[in-house]
């Protein structure tokens, strides 16, 4: 599934950058892999960091992607985000309004063809709030918008009917749109706890109410969250045999 254009939309982020934050590129030497980067924050940021390393193995075993496997923490006004094309941000409970400066970042960030994936990584605590403020401040021109399983996420590598995550499955995700391109999905349902083991290799948390099966399901989603980071809407003007649909599911 990895392809020119994955590689050319990130030589582009940090070409942008670069240009207009006069940073460095590829600061990480991993130019040609896909980086588990995570979002460091004032707030609950690494819940799932561990979390983070298994769903890189994910990525790495079930597609074609190159990867490097630890996941790398970001903060929200480095330059180095625009050498990513992919942001986890997750968290529990509320956390204070982000300054200007780092609102600029993330817009730029954004606006440049960057993606983030945000995650409620609990049950409450305030961290939608406060990811709907930030998101209603960064890009007011782009609400956040229900996505049905007609858009491209869903059928991005495996084809998918529903979103789920490990505190239950909905018919649509939320997201920001710039243009047609969905720069932030949210997903309220604890995604990355999906992936957490514990130190004996064993799933750290239930998956409610659906087991294993909604457990595979949500990986699925995560998957097919960085394929589409990468290449965007390339599935939607392509034209899908019944085989590989088949295989898909």
């Amino acid at each position: 599934m990895k392809s020119a254009l994955s590689l050319s939309r990130r030589q582009l982020l940090s070409f942008l950058g670069s240009t207009f934050l006069a940073s460095k590129a590829w600061a990480f030497g991993e130019s040609a892999r896909w980086v588990p980067a995570i979002a460091q924050y004032a707030g609950r940021w690494d819940l799932r960091r561990s979390a983070l390393r298994r769903f890189a193995y994910e990525v790495q075993r079930r597609t074609a992607t190159e990867v490097v496997l630890e996941p790398v923490p970001i903060p929200l006004d480095s330059p180095r985000l625009f050498e990513l094309p992919f942001l986890y941000w997750g968290g529990e409970g509320g956390f204070s309004p982000l300054e200007e400066g780092v609102r600029q970042n993330l817009r730029r960030y954004l606006e440049f063809g960057g993606f983030i994936l945000a995650d409620a990584n609990g049950s409450g605590g305030g961290f939608e709030e406060s990811l709907r403020r930030e998101m209603s401040l960064l890009l007011p021109q782009a609400p956040m918008a229900l996505l049905d399983t007609e858009h491209v996420i869903f059928k991005s590598f495996y084809m998918l009917s529903s979103a789920a995550g490990r505190m239950g499955a909905s018919a649509s995700l939320e997201a920001c749109l710039l243009g047609r391109r969905a720069a932030v999905v949210w997903v309220p349902h604890d995604l990355m706890g999906v992936f957490a083991r514990d130190a004996a290799g064993r799933f750290e948390y239930p998956v409610i109410p659906g087991g294993e099966r909604q457990r595979e399901m949500a990986i699925r989603l995560a998957i097919n969250l960085v394929i589409y980071a990468l290449c965007l809407d390339y599935k939607d003007d392509a034209a899908h045999l019944p085989a590989l649909v088949r295989r898909r599911r």
